[in-house]
């Protein structure tokens, strides 16, 4: 008896970045986790930096000055988002080793490669989105509420809303990365808050004069110095980052965090 081979009706192709991308967006929008994280940032973006405005808008001019823009009162909120960014980008990982969940992702997809571009892209895109809608609302809501000061350009507005946005992208990817690296949830939150905190708990413990410069630099180039530059309407003093150089530095930071990460991804065992 011969027998015809069976021929599958659906088209047969090879598969893409686009469908590694398609892949991760079902899963980070599926995750109860992204919800409350980019809901818990927006809130407090929002919340915080409308009550600020309303808050000083009797005393603006005496509160913000003549060279202090109103866009630097999304600071405050921004700070705090950053631990939802944080660990949002350490959840986007963590949570498939935790589940064994990434086996599978490596099963369908075994270029481990691809997997990790496409979940960088997809988190970049999906919180360089979230955070530079939320600060421009916020940024157009406290002018509006405090009127004509504490007037900003279109440099200002640029960086406290483009610029925030892709910062904050950026130290999610680096948490992202940082995760990879520990597969741990816990461990690599706790070590990403510890980035963003140790330079301040070790400025305290340098107090020796010989240890200014040292202490200084380690303020500087914090985590929230870098962001608290983006929004500043001036120069800082010295030779600390101003203007666009925090987010070139963020982006150095991360693109060797990911490289590390991707090293790590496609030479252990899952």
């Amino acid at each position: 008896m011969t027998t015809t081979p069976y021929t599958s009706p659906i088209p047969v192709r090879r598969a893409h970045l686009g469908d590694a991308i398609a892949s991760e967006w079902t899963k980070i929008r599926s995750l109860r986790s992204t919800v409350w994280t980019l809901g818990a940032m927006i809130a407090v973006v929002a919340g915080l930096g409308l009550l600020l405005a309303l808050a000083i808008g009797p005393i603006a001019e005496e509160e913000l000055g003549d060279d202090a823009s109103v866009l630097e009162l999304g600071l405050v909120g921004m700070l705090l988002g950053t631990v939802c960014v944080i660990t949002l980008g350490v959840l986007t990982i963590t949570s498939e080793f935790g589940t064994g969940m990434i086996r599978t992702t490596l099963t369908a997809c075994p270029s481990r490669g691809r997997v990790l571009i496409a979940k960088s892209i997809v988190f970049f895109a999906l919180v360089f989105v979230i955070t530079t809608l939320v600060s421009a609302f916020t940024a157009a809501a406290q002018s509006v509420i405090l009127g004509t000061i504490g007037g900003a350009t279109a440099d200002q507005w640029m960086r406290a809303t483009v610029g925030v946005g892709l910062f904050m992208a950026s130290l999610g990817l680096l948490s992202l990365a940082v995760g990879t690296l520990l597969r741990h949830s816990a461990g690599a939150i706790t070590t990403m808050i510890g980035v963003v905190l140790l330079p301040f708990v070790l400025a305290i413990g340098l107090y020796s004069e010989s240890l200014n410069g040292l202490r200084d630099k380690l303020v500087e180039y914090s985590i929230p110095s870098l962001l608290a530059a983006i929004y500043t309407s001036g120069e800082f003093e010295g030779a600390a980052p101003a203007g666009w150089t925090p987010l070139w530095i963020m982006l150095g930071v991360t693109a060797a965090a990911l490289g590390g990460a991707y090293i790590s991804l496609d030479r252990r065992d899952v």
